[in-house]
């Protein structure tokens, strides 16, 4: 039986959500903009539940912080991309992205504050 502990991280589950939602938002997007800022966008946003995936896949917990700090360099990203969109007037009404994006990095540095002190 294949090993999907990282299905039940209440934190990935929450970034799947994520990307559900910001999927949704970008068939709005320009149509010029597909492989532009939104192509960036989709990147960032598939990456943070992939790496919390992958971390949780490691056998050490070094190497899953290693992953969640990279899952959070992309939220980062995210958050900085869909900023510009809005600026850019290439999105509305991003205050729920905003939101989930914000709890989800509360999250992450609470598991890697928790994964640091069981060291």
């Amino acid at each position: 039986m294949r090993n999907n502990q990282y299905r039940d991280l209440i934190v990935w589950q929450k970034a799947m959500k994520l990307v559900e939602l910001v999927y949704e938002k970008l068939l709005y997007f320009p149509k010029e903009e597909i492989y532009g800022l939104a192509s960036q966008i989709k990147r960032s946003v598939i990456s943070i539940p992939s790496n919390i995936a992958e971390g949780k896949g490691r056998k050490t917990d070094k190497e899953f912080i290693q992953f969640l700090h990279i899952a959070l360099g992309s939220l980062y990203e995210l958050q900085t991309q869909i900023e510009l969109a809005k600026r850019l007037n290439m999105i509305e009404n991003i205050d729920e992205i905003e939101n989930r994006s914000l709890e989800i990095e509360k999250m992450l540095n609470a598991l890697i504050n928790s994964k640091k002190e069981y060291k």
